[in-house]
């Protein structure tokens, strides 16, 4: 088995109210809450699946029926609340209060990102009309998945595009910063030898990141396989990953339109495209036990890719000296994890590590050491 390195804390006693902080993840295809102190630890959490293919209106629904009631119930008034955005672009790469301004500029970003950024923008604003209509004058806060990989070097993201297309900003973000960041961060503390780290967010969406982490201790992201939205890289649960561009031009002019082929990209690939089944890795280990052929063969098209992946990453580094799982899928996919040390095993010893994911926490964090640096 895979060590495991916690980053979470335990919740222990609840904080006192002046300490707590709010943070809602709106993910693709969940929304997590939890009120935590200043340490990131939970005092309470709570986490819901929703429906991306119901649109925001059944996102809406579910903070009305879920959400309301639940922060009635809290009775605490936090000091601040904090939301993940996906997609900061390139203005936006460290904790950010939000305001009117901020939020008209981060509504021209949710094409770039549009399974995360619009729910996420439309939770903001459900949740300042609850605090509005309750008298409550609550800051708000953003952190933003792409901000780790700021310090992308020009080479790492860099398209190999005409000059005026990279001048409008058309280049490599990286994104699930807010987890790599953490794994990173997690590693650097608990296994002290690690400099070079291949930190994996296997979920619903499934990204790589190469860390350099430095003799003080701070994470470095070096390189990363998603690029300008969270469709390219690896497969992931309904997103198809990295796909021949001449193929997507082969479909619009086939008379696919624009709308058709996001739609299919993004809802309808990557396991479930594959499967013809499910983008749920439990249920397509199940079927592939039953000997559906759709199931062994996103199954193995997921593994292919995902050694693909944790070999570039290991390019860039120079050599790897951990690799760390997270995620649903890095965290509970035995059958995964022994398929890739097995896989990879010419990449020599290294420490193979299971991170449980703690983007909250580290929102908490980054968000507090802004706020206090801003007072």
């Amino acid at each position: 088995m895979a060590a495991t390195c916690d980053g979470s804390g335990s919740a222990g006693r609840g904080p006192e109210a002046s300490d707590l902080v709010l943070v809602l993840n709106t993910g693709s295809s969940s929304v997590k809450v939890a009120l935590c102190n200043s340490a990131g630890q939970r005092h309470w959490q709570e986490q819901r699946a929703w429906s991306g293919q119901g649109g925001e209106l059944a996102l809406i629904e579910l903070l009305d029926d879920w959400l309301d009631p639940l922060l009635e119930q809290a009775g605490t008034t936090p000091a601040l609340v904090v939301h993940r955005l996906v997609h900061g672009g390139e203005r936006f790469t460290a904790p950010t209060p939000l305001n009117r301004e901020v939020l008209r500029a981060l509504e021209q970003l949710v094409p770039l990102a549009p399974l995360h950024n619009g729910p996420a923008l439309a939770a903001i604003h459900w949740l300042d009309d609850r605090l509005r209509q309750r008298q409550r004058l609550i800051p708000q806060w953003a952190c933003f998945d792409t901000g780790f990989h700021a310090s992308l070097k020009e080479e790492t993201y860099s398209y190999a595009l005409p000059l005026q297309w990279r001048d409008q900003g058309l280049r490599r973000f990286g994104f699930h910063g807010l987890n790599h960041q953490h794994i990173g961060e997690t590693v650097a503390r608990q296994a002290g030898g690690v400099r070079r780290l291949v930190s994996s967010h296997l979920g619903a969406g499934c990204s790589l990141c190469a860390i350099e982490i430095g003799d003080n201790g701070i994470p470095v992201s070096v390189d990363t396989t998603m690029g300008f939205t969270p469709l390219e890289g690896l497969v992931m649960a309904t997103r198809s990953g990295t796909v021949d561009p001449g193929l997507l031009l082969h479909l619009l002019r086939g008379g696919m339109t624009v709308q058709e082929l996001d739609e299919h990209l993004n809802r309808h690939s990557g396991l479930l495209g594959l499967s013809a089944l499910s983008g749920d890795m439990r249920e397509l280990r199940a079927a592939e036990r039953s000997g559906h052929p759709g199931a062994r063969l996103a199954l193995r098209v997921f593994r292919h890719r995902l050694c693909q992946g944790i070999a570039a990453m290991a390019a860039s580094l120079g050599g790897v000296d951990a690799i760390a799982l997270s995620g649903g899928i890095g965290e509970h996919d035995h059958a995964l994890a022994d398929a890739l040390r097995q896989d990879l095993s010419w990449l020599g010893a290294l420490q193979w590590l299971v991170v449980p994911a703690d983007e909250e926490g580290l929102m908490v964090r980054l968000c507090l050491r802004a706020a206090e640096s801003k007072a």
